[in-house]
C-alpha cells in the first residue's frame, strides 16, 4: 500500500529548497506524491509563481489562496486564519498520511496547526535554528511542538529540537537542502544569464535581498534606504535585486527598490528568479548582500562573501565568509569594503559549508517511507537531566 505525503510550499525561496525532494518522492514507487500550493505562489503582486511549479512539471494536488491583499500585522493575522481554515478542507479531501512542512513562515504555521487538528503527522525541516530578529523564531518553534518528525541541518539545532522535549530518535540530522539545490542544479554562463535577466554584468556585481525584520522598533523601509543609499554611491557595480518576500512591510521594502530602479540603469530587480537563476547569479557576482538566510546557508558553498545587515538572522550558525554588519550606510560600506579586500577574498579558499555535503534528500525520503507511523501522534516530552540545586 503506498503512502500519502503531501509536501506544502507558499513561497519562492522555500519551493527551490524543495524541489529536488519533490523530485525524489515523485519517483518513489510507494510514495503518491500530493502537493499543495497557497500563499505568495497564488499572489500576482508577489510574481504568481504557481506557473513557474506547473512549468516544472508538478501536478498540483490542491491550492489554498490566502487572498494576500496588504502586508500590515492585522493583514497577515488575517490570512493565517483562512489558510488554517482551507487548509483543514485539503487535508480532510487529500487524507495524507504525513504532511512535509519546511521553516518558519506564518502560512507554514496554519498549515501545521490544521495537519494537528486533522491528526495528519508533519514532518518538519529545518527545526531549531535560531533568527532572533523576526516572528519566525516563535513559528519554527511552534511547529517543531506540533511536529512528529523533525529533519535538522546541523547538530547544534538537532540538539536544541531535543531541548524543546522532543525525544531524540524523531529528530535526524539531515543537512540543508540548500547545499543539495547547488549539487543538483545545473549553472547558467553568464552570457545565458544575461540574455535572461536583460542585465548587462558590470566590472563588479552584487545580489541583493532584503526583507522585513518583523520584530525590531526601526522600520525595515529606514534600513533598506541605508542600504540604497550604500549602493548608491558604488561605482562600476551591476546590481541585482530580488524582492521582498510577503511579509509585514514589504511592499514599502519593494516600492523603495522599484524607484532605485528606475533611476540607475546598473541596476534590475526581479520578482522571483528561481532556482537555477539565482544560483547562477551567487557563483557569477562578487558578493551577496541582504538579510536572507541563503547568504549564511547557500552562498558560503560557493566561497562567495555575504554582507549580513542587522539583527533578522541573529543566532545562525554563520561560515567565517559571512561579515556581519549594521543596517547603516557607513557600517554597509565597511563591510564591502572588507568583502573586495585581497585578504578577505584570500581567505575563502579554506570556507566550508557548515550545513552539510549535498546528500539531505536521500536522508529525508528514506524517513519519509521508512518511518512507523503506528501511534505516531502520541508524543511524550522527552526531558534532559538536569542538576539539582
Amino acid at each position: 500500500m503506498s503512502r500519502k505525503i503531501a509536501v506544502i510550499t507558499g513561497t519562492r525561496a522555500e519551493y527551490g529548497l524543495l524541489y529536488h525532494l519533490m523530485r525524489e518522492l515523485q519517483n518513489q514507487p510507494d510514495v503518491e506524491f500530493q502537493l499543495i500550493v497557497t500563499g505568495a505562489h497564488l499572489s500576482h503582486k508577489h510574481g504568481y509563481t504557481v506557473q513557474q511549479i506547473e512549468s516544472d512539471g508538478f501536478t498540483i494536488s490542491a491550492k489554498v489562496d490566502m487572498q494576500l491583499a496588504g502586508d500590515a500585522p492585522v493583514d497577515i493575522a488575517h490570512f493565517m486564519g483562512i489558510c488554517t481554515s482551507e487548509m483543514a478542507k485539503v487535508f480532510d479531501r487529500l487524507k495524507p498520511d504525513i504532511a512535509v512542512i519546511l521553516g518558519d513562515r506564518y502560512e507554514m504555521l496554519a498549515a501545521a496547526s490544521a495537519a494537528m487538528v486533522m491528526c495528519v503527522p508533519i514532518a518538519h525541516i529545518h527545526g531549531g535554528e535560531s533568527t532572533e530578529g523576526l516572528i519566525d523564531e516563535a513559528i519554527r518553534h511552534s511547529i517543531t511542538k506540533m511536529a512528529q518528525i523533525h529533519f535538522v541541518s546541523t547538530n547544534i539545532y538537532r540538539n536544541r529540537v531535543i531541548q524543546l522535549g522532543e525525544n531524540p530518535k524523531t529528530v535526524h540530522l539531515v543537512g540543508a537542502l540548500g547545499v543539495d539545490a547547488i549539487k543538483k542544479t545545473p549553472l547558467l554562463s553568464r552570457a545565458e544569464l544575461e540574455k535572461l535577466l536583460d542585465f548587462k554584468f558590470a566590472k563588479k556585481n552584487l545580489l541583493i535581498t532584503f526583507h522585513p525584520v518583523t520584530l525590531e522598533n526601526a522600520d525595515g523601509s529606514k534600513q533598506m534606504e541605508e542600504l540604497l543609499s550604500a549602493l548608491s554611491s558604488l561605482n562600476d557595480t551591476g546590481l541585482i535585486f530580488t524582492m521582498p518576500n510577503a511579509d509585514a512591510g514589504g511592499q514599502k521594502i519593494k516600492d523603495l527598490i522599484q524607484d532605485f530602479v528606475a533611476q540607475n540603469k546598473n541596476a534590475r530587480a526581479y520578482d522571483s528568479l528561481g532556482q537555477q537563476r539565482y544560483l547562477s547569479c551567487v557563483a557569477e557576482v562578487d558578493a551577496v548582500v541582504g538579510n536572507s538566510s541563503s547568504g549564511l546557508i547557500e552562498v558560503p558553498s560557493f566561497k562567495k562573501p555575504t554582507i549580513n545587515i542587522g539583527n533578522r538572522q541573529n543566532g545562525r550558525i554563520k561560515a567565517a565568509s559571512v561579515i556581519d554588519c549594521e543596517p547603516e550606510r557607513d557600517s554597509i560600506l565597511v563591510a564591502l569594503d572588507k568583502a573586495y579586500s585581497k585578504e578577505f577574498r584570500t581567505s575563502l579558499s579554506n570556507i566550508e559549508n557548515s550545513y552539510g555535503s549535498g546528500d539531505s534528500c536521500k536522508k529525508i525520503v528514506d524517513t519519509l517511507i521508512s518511518v512507523d507511523l503506528y501511534n505516531i501522534l502520541t508524543k511524550h516530552f522527552f526531558d534532559i537531566p538536569v542538576g539539582v540545586d
